[in-house]
């Protein structure tokens, strides 16, 4: 979540940057919070008689393979009442409810979906009250505007309930990333005010907030200055306790531009040495790509980083801008990633407005784009609700509930869902799942003229080789091609529509707004 890029105008905390934050306190009244203040102690670790076995570790993959499910806890189901607190679902940027025992009880939509891995926003406690930079009362129900990076926000449930999720979900096969942040806290939190802490922040009405990355208060948040060892230390000891606490498979980090080499080399170190080796670790760097990445990789600072181009440059070629060969350059430089390392790429986020709402509801062409993200390279990320057609929107709507249709689910009951968009996400990941091909393997274009885009996934190591056919034209397209060589064989399945293709040559049609997806006749 990291606000300094002008694509990021119409995220709230860009909004927030320009504007006086008024903070106020209401939850004053309620039981499990309070504000903090002057006399607060400065936040502190866990007595020890919190902390508890880990959960069990999820089974060993290679994470190329992995189907990545990004969920905003807050959002997706309400699983126990009582630690509702200001919630109100009818308010844009309010709490709704959505807790970690919800997301839990939900996790067999998420299995019986496919999903490999899940990846689920901060769940320190954040500031009680809210802002009102963006003109409406706008709280931390995402979880990013830190008040104490060692307790968890009751909001979201208790520390039991964050290692059940993670239990149950390895009990699924699903690993899970907790998103963390080391760049700022929240606005107004206690770290501006209390004697032991408010050295650490760079405050923009103090005059103290720099211009590089290094030193600017992102939209106008209080920036930690981590490249003082005590205040370096602090964060690193608190985020990783949760790691080794929960039995989290990795992290998902936050805003990591904005934080130094250094601080990111020892947090490498760390995570390997005190949680364990294989530890996961994907970063938001702004704007990424396989090259602006390199930086953080050459130090093997992270495993993986998001891959921004993706959206903008699969919603264009579903669209019919641009040259299907111009695509398909973009696609092949993706393999210029560092090797061991990976690109995240993503249709939507809660950071941009959504692809579907891009596509203004076109539901045909968003199925290309899920056929796109499913049989290319790298670690795809699902937002939730997109493989059932939540609406999205610019933010705060490209935050919206879960849609649960029928079921009495909240607080996205009753919300229409599109369930056959569902299957066919299904579908594909199924598809990806069986062939390591489509996650790992070299990319070749095939046929790039006019609206039909074929292309080869080959994996040398397994022998997989896949077929891609994909027309994003008005009218039925037709090609001719030799059988690819991988597959050493004259026929070939629909992996996707079913069927199955002989002959001397591979004759091709692809119907209008539809895609083919072709693998060896098993």
């Amino acid at each position: 979540m990291q606000a300094s890029q002008p694509r990021r105008l119409a995220t709230e905390r860009v909004r927030h940057a320009a504007l006086t934050l008024l903070v106020a306190l209401h939850l004053a009244s309620c039981a499990h919070t309070s504000a903090p203040s002057e006399s607060a102690p400065a936040p502190a670790g866990p007595p020890a008689a919190e902390a508890a076995k880990p959960a069990p570790q999820a089974p060993p993959r290679h994470w190329a393979d992995e189907i990545l499910y990004f969920v905003v806890v807050d959002r997706f189901a309400d699983g126990d009442t009582a630690n509702n607190a200001a919630v109100d679902v009818a308010a844009q940027g309010a709490f709704h409810g959505g807790d970690l025992k919800g997301l839990r009880q939900q996790l067999d939509e998420l299995s019986s979906l496919g999903i490999t891995a899940l990846w689920i926003t901060p769940v320190v406690k954040n500031i009680d009250g809210f802002v009102t930079g963006a003109g409406f009362p706008d709280w931390g129900y995402h979880g990013y505007w830190a008040d104490d990076f060692h307790k968890l926000d009751p909001r979201f449930g208790s520390e039991e309930d964050l290692r059940a999720l993670v239990d149950e979900a390895h009990k699924r096969g699903i690993r899970v990333l907790l998103d963390v942040v080391y760049n700022h806290p929240g606005y107004n939190s206690r770290y501006l005010t209390h004697p032991e802490t408010k050295s650490w922040v760079r405050v923009e009405d103090r005059g103290t907030c720099g211009e590089d990355d290094l030193t600017q208060c992102v939209s106008g948040l209080p920036d930690f200055k981590t490249e003082q060892p005590e205040v370096a230390k602090y964060l690193l000891d608190a985020q990783l306790d949760w790691a080794k606490r929960s039995g989290v498979d990795g992290f998902r980090l936050d805003t990591v531009k904005h934080v130094d080499h250094p601080f990111w080399k020892e947090h490498r170190r760390r995570t390997r040495e005190e949680v364990r080796k294989d530890f996961f670790l994907l970063g938001e760097v702004w704007g990424g790509d396989a090259e602006s990445l390199d930086p953080w990789f050459s130090g093997d600072e992270m495993d993986a980083g998001f891959d921004f181009g993706f959206q903008g440059s699969a919603i264009s070629f579903v669209q019919g801008r641009g040259r299907v060969i111009a695509f398909d350059k973009y696609l092949r430089s993706r393999h210029k990633v560092r090797q061991g390392y990976l690109l995240s790429h993503f249709l939507s986020s809660h950071d941009v407005p959504g692809a579907l709402h891009q596509l203004e509801g076109d539901v045909k062409r968003f199925r290309l784009a899920a056929v796109l993200q499913l049989t290319i390279s790298g670690l795809p990320t699902i937002y939730y609700g997109e493989e059932v057609a939540r609406p999205g929107g610019d933010w705060p709507a490209n935050r919206g509930d879960m849609p649960w249709g029928s079921r009495a689910v909240k607080p996205g009951a009753g919300k229409p869902r599109d369930e056959e968009l569902r299957k066919l996400y299904q579908k594909l990941i199924s598809i990806r799942r069986a062939h390591p091909a489509l996650s790992r393997g070299t990319h070749q274009g095939i046929s790039t003229d006019g609206d039909l885009y074929v292309y080869l996934r080959h994996d040398a190591e397994s022998g997989d080789a896949v077929l891609v056919a994909i027309n994003r034209g008005q009218q039925p397209a037709k090609v001719s091609l030799p059988w690819p060589a991988p597959w050493g064989a004259t026929a070939a399945e629909d992996l996707l529509n079913g069927g199955r293709l002989e002959g001397s040559s591979l004759e091709l049609t692809v119907e209008p707004l539809a895609a083919r997806i072709l693998g060896r006749p098993g």
